[in-house]
């Protein structure tokens, strides 16, 4: 199963269109090959049934915690132009709505293991 996901990820990763890598600087490629691998993760959840599923689960929610303090912290460098900043601005947006995306496919899964409670009648 880990070679599965090992080779899933690298294959993922070289699907990854370059120029999209173009504009980011090391912190950001680091944060977009973290978010890929999370994203393999999620899927293995979505495939895998209980206990399992759980673990892939609380895996990608670990993942996801550390990757989120990570790109709090990060800021662009000094020294860059207004034109630079706004690209690396523009970036860390992206791989902002990459980490919303995961986490609202990361709420449906859970939301699908828990049992519905009807409405209290009045």
């Amino acid at each position: 199963m880990k070679r599965f996901i090992t080779t899933a990820a690298l294959i993922a990763f070289a699907a990854i269109p370059l120029s999209s890598l173009a504009g980011q600087d090391e912190g950001q490629r680091l944060i977009t090959q973290r978010l890929q691998e999370q994203k393999l993760k999620l899927a293995a959840a979505e495939k895998a049934q209980g206990a399992e599923r759980d673990k892939f689960m609380q895996d990608h929610m670990n993942m996801m915690q550390e990757t989120m303090g990570r790109m709090q912290a990060m800021k662009p460098r000094d020294g860059m132009t207004p034109q630079e900043q706004r690209e690396w601005i523009a970036e860390h947006q992206k791989l902002m709505q990459l980490m919303m995306d995961q986490m609202m496919t990361e709420h449906h899964l859970m939301m699908q293991g828990m049992p519905m409670q009807k409405a209290p009648r009045k």
